[in-house]
């Protein structure tokens, strides 16, 4: 690598940001990347080629990213983190032609991060939710348990810590083989995928656990970005609107949809509905059904959004002030409906019951407690005093500059 590529003056930067995956980890990314490049500097995204129209309007430079099969299957095994090896070795030249002065990659895309490493160059990491690493006391996470109150629940949950703790090594051994087979040395701590030079949490303080926090790691709020969408026409009248958003990848049949649409039919709310450009049901009066719709637009209409509890979602409902109905169904969602619930702005609703009447209670509950829209209105207030994105941007670009 030239001698110049981790010698930054105080112009232009030279940043790769990485994430792979799906909209709940490529969009907090493209919304840094989009901060990075108003502050003048010069910022490479590799990512999915889905977004690359995207990340190209934003102003910054594309480089497509490895597309492997990565989950095992009986006619394509994989030994653990082999796609990460073979996606680390193809990021490895960008690296080097891109020359950056530090990495930023997502949480769940090592190769990137590992590519830094093998050139030598600082890696950060962006955590594009709650973060993950627990703490004394902490129920394991994502399985949807709050922070205990009492001694008897710090106790109960400090029983599975020996479980939690043995998982947490086997994900070290699997990542130290993988860092041998690329020539890296092991890591001798659990959660070696997280910077410990410069961690980002891209979520809203008020739903973190109290802790102490790392001095690298930073819980700068939401990273908010979605790719562009019509207006979605409301449903007159002037009952209270309830915005449905489903997942788009946790729920083909449309259950929730179909529940609430049906739950919702004879109350006194308007009904705005995302059908995620899927085969929809019939809409009730009170409904209206679009195939995809700007949830930044939309939400600051809503009084509630019901919807699975992805971050993405969660984290734009609050910042629009709204309460949340989530129903989750798979991931980190159990775990984000658990801190809307502790934080007073939401009500969780196991997917078990996911059906028209509880439904009905559920978005009730959300609708007539004040001090839960009371509380959600305050989340929208501090989004709007604190600019994730631009307070990320800005630990980056202090990170890079060493």
């Amino acid at each position: 690598m030239p001698a110049d590529a981790l010698s930054p003056g105080a112009g232009r930067l030279r940043l790769l940001l990485g994430a792979f995956g799906d909209p709940g980890h490529a969009f907090p990314m493209i919304a840094l990347g989009r901060a990075l490049a108003a502050r003048g500097h010069d910022v490479v995204l590799q990512t999915w080629r889905r977004w690359e129209e995207h990340v190209v309007a934003e102003g910054i430079g594309f480089a497509p990213a490895p597309e492997y099969h990565v989950f095992p299957t009986r006619d394509r095994p994989l030994k653990p983190y082999e796609a990460v090896v073979r996606a680390a070795r193809d990021t490895r030249p960008l690296v080097a032609e891109v020359r950056p002065h530090a990495v930023v990659a997502d949480i769940l895309t090592l190769a990137p991060a590992l590519a830094g490493e093998l050139e030598g160059v600082p890696v950060a990491t962006l955590v594009p939710h709650l973060d993950p690493r627990g703490a004394p006391g902490f129920p394991p996470y994502s399985i949807g348990a709050r922070l205990p109150r009492t001694r008897l629940g710090r106790r109960m949950w400090a029983a599975t810590d020996r479980v939690v703790a043995i998982g947490l090594e086997t994900g070290r051994r699997e990542l130290n083989e993988t860092r041998a087979r690329l020539g890296l040395p092991p890591v001798a701590h659990v959660h070696g995928g997280i910077s410990r030079a410069l961690c980002l949490i891209a979520t809203f303080p008020q739903l973190e656990y109290p802790r102490a926090w790392p001095a690298a790691t930073h819980v700068v709020g939401p990273l908010l970005w979605e790719p562009p969408a019509p207006d979605a026409a409301l449903p007159e009248g002037d009952d209270p609107l309830v915005l449905v958003a489903p997942s788009t990848s946790q729920d083909p049949d449309r259950r929730l949809l179909r529940a609430a649409l049906e739950g919702l039919a004879d109350q006194p709310v308007r009904v705005l509905a995302s059908t995620n450009r899927a085969e929809a049901p019939v809409a009730p009066p009170n409904a209206r059904l679009v195939e995809w719709l700007s949830y930044a637009r939309a939400m600051p209409h809503c009084a509630a959004v019901v919807c699975h509890g992805g971050h993405g979602t969660v984290a734009r409902a609050l910042a629009s002030g709204c309460v949340v109905v989530a129903v989750p169904a798979a991931g980190d969602m159990n775990e984000n409906a658990a801190r809307l619930d502790r934080a007073g702005v939401g009500v969780r609703l196991p997917q078990r019951l996911c059906r028209p009447g509880p439904v009905r209670l559920a978005v009730r509950r959300a609708l007539t407690d004040p001090r839960r829209a009371a509380r959600a209105c305050a989340f929208a207030a501090w989004c709007a005093a604190h600019d994730g994105a631009e307070r990320a941007a800005a630990l980056v670009e202090a990170f890079a500059r060493g």
